[in-house]
């Protein structure tokens, strides 16, 4: 495969997961503002509880979005840093084989860290969402029942 097709697959890749991952901060921050607008003239009661862990899940969902972004654009600089490295251009290192060697390593060390980060934070984004789906279906149902109930 040509590296013109490996760039454009790659190119692809990161495309689609940065639009995975803004559609699902949408897709929280939407739920919290469906939350709050349905929940506005209701009096605060124990039957709330669901619901108020639901936005708490949704909330967790969205900060983890948010890490999530800034881990990636954190490794998008290193990589930039590292390419600087290599070839020689980096201001701060220069063309000092020993530098070139310990920066390049640090550098890497940060890319793994930062990614095994952005990867647990983009897994709980997802979970965290479902989580305060399921609760808010829990709530849902606990609302119509006690309707039903006359409680």
């Amino acid at each position: 495969m040509s590296d013109d097709n490996v760039r454009m697959l790659h190119n692809q890749l990161v495309t689609s997961q940065h639009k995975y991952i803004y559609f699902l901060l949408a897709v929280a921050a939407s739920a919290i503002a469906f939350s709050t607008q349905v929940t506005k003239e209701m009096e605060l009661e124990y039957s709330l509880i669901p619901l108020g862990i639901a936005v708490l899940c949704w909330a967790l969902s969205f900060f983890c979005g948010c890490r999530t972004v800034q881990y990636d654009n954190s490794n998008t600089v290193a990589n930039i840093d590292l390419l600087k490295v290599e070839r020689g251009e980096h201001e701060e290192v220069g063309n000092n084989p020993a530098y070139i060697s310990a920066a390049s390593q640090g550098i890497r060390q940060a890319y793994t860290s930062n990614q095994a980060a952005q990867n647990r934070h983009s897994k709980w984004q997802f979970r965290f969402l479902v989580m305060g789906g399921i609760l808010f279906i829990i709530w849902h149902i606990l609302n119509m029942w006690l309707r039903t109930t006359g409680n």
